[in-house]
């Protein structure tokens, strides 16, 4: 049995997914339970970064309002550090090989994608920032663990939606990025934003029925108890996003609802370049979804447990790098075993003090909204380590552009980073 307190993010040893979560539906916001468990906080820290401390679970929380009074301030993440502004568009997709028995009969299942791109600096700033989840799955999300945080103040992304792709004579090489159990696909746009600041195309989706994912036409889709979803499903998702990467980079449009997608995009994908990324289940997934399909030219796991049925266990030959913390080889044989299959390129690193909710948009969001609630630097720790939340974003930012420009892009630039410790970030461990 998994006994770490992650349980619920990475969906335990055997299953690969949440227990006691919420049947999938597609009421409005207003449908939730009552009584919030120590999993359904974690569930909290991971969809949106303000979870209550545990141990105060049958609390009743309010947001209070700034010492000086007025509004509480919206949340934040930082800027990506590229030349490039970013831009982002929605894609709704079907996948027609796998019926959805959650739907009814006759239904394919349907994903909720995005893609982020690096945008025209011309037009950018003409074109509305996204928010960073969208507001019919954040209220179901935030009634589906009865916390009472106040949409609004949610952040928004430095993603300009629609805006012109920035075209320099070479296609975008582009990076697919898989979410953790009982996320969503904004989980991670701190690294997304980051890599499309420098050149990316990075294609993100939700894991319908392990997620809080909403469709154009307002219908929404909760973690479901019915349709389990193992890593082998979050990499089925993963192969067929590459399809739909096929369509981009051949001029195809994959928007089942045939809405125009930016200037620029349609043929702008390079299909011979193309990278992985995934946290917890979703690192999982990117190892099971590597083993299957070679148009992965590259893969990294944040802290991915690399247990499942079956276990990522084949030899590969391609680069992959591990960022690890509860789910460290010294500590689970999994990953220990799917380290020993790789026989190309490989690199596992550590940030001293992170602990599995430090990779990814938790490092700054929860610090945020903890002081916004009134937690205690303790209590916040509790949730995201002692790396400091600062630290901890640079090296989410650092490390994956590295690897991948290394991998993808052949750039020597990456390959300092990756070469072993440097002063730059003296947090960051390698493990030979």
């Amino acid at each position: 049995m998994d006994t770490t307190p992650f349980a619920s993010l990475t969906g335990g040893p055997t299953t690969g997914r949440t227990g006691g979560r919420t049947t999938g539906r597609t009421a409005g916001p207003t449908t939730g339970r009552t009584g919030l468990t120590r999993r359904r906080l974690l569930g909290a820290a991971v969809a949106m970064g303000a979870v209550a401390p545990l141990g105060l679970a049958d609390t009743a929380w309010s947001a209070p309002t700034p010492s000086g009074g007025g509004a509480p301030a919206r949340l934040t993440l930082p800027v990506p550090t590229g030349p490039c502004p970013v831009g982002t568009v929605p894609l709704h997709l079907r996948d027609t090989s796998r019926p959805d028995p959650a739907a009814g009969p006759g239904r394919f299942r349907e994903l909720m994608a995005a893609v982020w791109y690096p945008a025209r600096s011309a037009d950018a700033g003409a074109y509305p920032l996204a928010p960073w989840m969208s507001d019919g799955a954040l209220r179901a999300f935030l009634a589906d663990v009865g916390y009472p945080l106040d949409p609004s103040l949610a952040p928004l992304t430095s993603g300009h939606r629609g805006a012109p792709v920035h075209r320099t004579g070479h296609r975008l090489p582009v990076v697919v990025f898989s979410h953790g159990s009982g996320s969503h696909r904004a989980d991670h746009t701190v690294i997304c934003q980051e890599l499309a600041s420098h050149g990316y195309a990075v294609v993100t989706v939700d894991h319908t029925d392990d997620c809080f994912t909403e469709f154009p036409d307002g219908t929404v889709r909760t973690p479901s108890d019915s349709v389990p979803m193992y890593p082998r499903d979050y990499a089925a998702d993963l192969r067929f996003l590459l399809d739909r990467v096929d369509d981009l980079a051949a001029g195809r449009n994959p928007d089942v609802d045939g809405r125009a997608l930016p200037v620029g995009l349609l043929g702008g994908l390079d299909p011979d370049a193309v990278g992985a990324f995934g946290w917890s289940k979703g690192g999982t997934a990117t190892a099971l979804a590597m083993g299957a399909d070679p148009r992965l030219r590259a893969g990294l796991a944040l802290d991915g447990p690399m247990i499942a049925n079956p276990a990522p266990g084949t030899d590969l030959d391609r680069p992959f790098m591990m960022m690890t913390a509860a789910w460290a080889r010294a500590t689970n044989p999994a990953a220990e075993t799917f380290w020993s299959h790789l026989r190309g390129w490989r690199l596992d690193i550590q940030a001293t003090g992170a602990v599995h909710a430090s990779y990814g948009d938790n490092m700054t969001l929860i610090p945020q909204a903890g002081k916004l609630l009134g937690m205690t630097e303790q209590q916040i720790r509790s949730q995201v380590g002692t790396l400091d939340p600062d630290r901890g974003i640079r090296i989410q930012q650092a490390y994956p552009l590295a690897f991948f420009d290394l991998h993808l892009r052949h750039r020597g630039s990456g390959r300092r980073l990756l070469d072993g410790p440097t002063r730059s970030f003296p947090e960051v461990v390698f493990h030979p």
